[in-house]
């Protein structure tokens, strides 16, 4: 064949295949601009004849101009799944629905300092709504080999976790605890006592007017000048509460991307699950373990690991977990302790006997401590959890008097350091203890609990015997 001839032919291909391109291109449906609406089962709303991708809002007409904001979920079929972000009050059968775009963004910049939003960024404050550059609500993932490792600690004004399970720049925690120990309390002391350039709070599916009584009684006016708040009250929709933790997330990486050293506190991680679970029940996903859908346990880690170190900034975040009838074991307490760096547990006995915080520093850890901290505070610390453990580990036997002073060197000093440990761990709420002045104390109650010799009164050991050992010793 000549060189003309093939010359020919793959013109001819070539032309063949753009034709047939074109008819392709030419028989896919396009995406419709609007859809009717054909039915309501509770949260769950189905569209037909408008084609649009997950995550997408539209737009439902209610009647003289009005009309509800939804959101794709899901679909089935030619079948769009949609939930309001508000009350689905006004919606009727065929009702148009127009598609507003692909996706959420989120305002950011310095003027969102001092600013209380809810979770579609619309101001709470009652001042000018916020205008500016965007960011995509749901952000990008970061490359692992993108990271920073955590090498400096923070300080975060709590004598009990400064000292004992110190937090590092760009740590994720969790603080769990059951209703009612005082989560929400200590967050607001961290709130204000903590050294971040800035803190953005997540008030999540929690009672409308703990809003206002966060801000004004635990953030105060000097905390709000350096602080972004996001409130979505449990009153709101479930896309509302989740949109306002990916919300806050990106607000606390647009203060990072500028070096600065972000607080990120979010109230609470488990209404934010309970929420994904409503989208997912609606969605048509089945339940896998105490109702909650495969989706929420793929969706913690994608949440939870927006936040640590990148550049010249830090994210260092805190998120409460309701454990629901202190069980640990709850799957939501269970998933968010094996992603995050480490756990305070708030006992409901501690709290219930007077000690606030009442911080079980028996059962909490940082994950990150060792790299962060002195050999001389872990030793010390060490020690205090010991000692603190032994006791409740004995606690009945003492309580009866069953223990005899001097059968074990271990349990004496469990015992005669028991005050002085839940005296170290209560702080006031308006006392502020730095990194140093907590140190200086561990060091301190330390060395006193190494040196302390239990003594036994004389005639003690007597009068033990006449009562078999049943009288609690008196040690000095």
């Amino acid at each position: 064949m000549t060189t003309e001839a093939i010359f020919q032919a793959e013109q001819g291909s070539r032309v063949k295949s753009r034709v047939s391109f074109l008819a392709d291109h030419l028989k896919r449906p396009q995406p419709e601009a609007s859809g009717q609406l054909i039915r309501l089962a509770g949260m769950r709303l189905e569209v037909a004849g408008l084609r649009a991708s997950i995550g997408s809002r539209c737009w439902i007409e209610t009647g003289h101009r009005q009309g509800i904001v939804a959101e794709v979920v899901g679909f089935e079929g030619e079948l769009l799944i949609l939930m309001c972000e508000g009350a689905s009050t006004g919606l009727t059968p065929g009702a148009k629905v127009t598609l507003l775009g692909d996706g959420e963004t989120v305002t950011v910049g310095e003027h969102l300092l001092g600013r209380i939003i809810d979770g579609a960024g619309r101001p709470l404050d009652g001042f000018a709504p916020l205008t500016g550059s965007t960011v995509p609500l749901r952000g990008v993932s970061i490359s692992p080999m993108a990271r920073q490792s955590i090498a400096q600690p923070l300080d975060v004004g709590i004598r009990a976790i400064n000292s004992l399970m110190t937090i590092g720049k760009g740590q994720r925690m969790g603080l769990f605890a059951g209703s009612g120990v005082g989560k929400s309390t200590l967050l607001g002391m961290m709130t204000r006592f903590t050294e971040a350039d800035v803190v953005v709070v997540g008030l999540v599916g929690e009672r409308g007017r703990e809003v206002r009584e966060f801000v004004e009684d635990s953030l105060g006016p000097d905390g709000l000048k350096r602080s972004v708040v996001v409130a979505t009250p449990a009153d709101t929709s479930p896309l509302m509460r989740v949109a306002g933790c990916w919300r806050a997330t990106a607000i606390a990486e647009h203060f990072r991307d500028q070096g600065k050293n972000v607080l990120l506190l979010m109230d609470s991680l488990t209404r934010f699950a309970q929420a994904q679970r409503e989208i997912g029940l609606a969605a048509g996903e089945p339940p896998v373990s105490r109702g909650y859908t495969p989706s929420v346990f793929s969706t913690l880690p994608n949440l939870i690991e927006r936040a640590g170190n990148l550049g010249s900034g830090s994210i260092t975040a805190i998120y409460t977990v309701l454990v629901e009838g202190d069980d640990l074991q709850d799957p939501i307490a269970d998933a968010a302790r094996a992603i995050l760096d480490g756990h305070i547990v708030l006992s409901r006995t501690m709290a219930e006997s007077g000690v606030y915080p009442a911080i079980d520093i028996e059962a909490s850890i940082s994950r990150s401590m060792l790299q962060i901290t002195e050999v001389d505070q872990q030793e010390h610390a060490r020690l205090l959890k010991e000692s603190f453990a032994t006791y409740r580990a004995n606690q009945d036997l003492i309580s009866v008097g069953a223990y005899r002073s001097g059968t074990d060197a271990k349990i004496d000093r469990a015992i005669q350091s028991q005050d002085t440990i839940k005296g170290f761990i209560q702080q006031p709420l308006s006392e502020r203890v730095g990194m140093s002045e907590g140190l200086d104390a561990l060091s301190r109650l330390a060395n006193d609990m190494q040196v302390t010799q239990t003594i036994e009164p004389a005639g003690l050991r007597g009068a033990q015997a006449q009562t078999g050992g049943m009288q609690l010793p008196q040690t000095t």
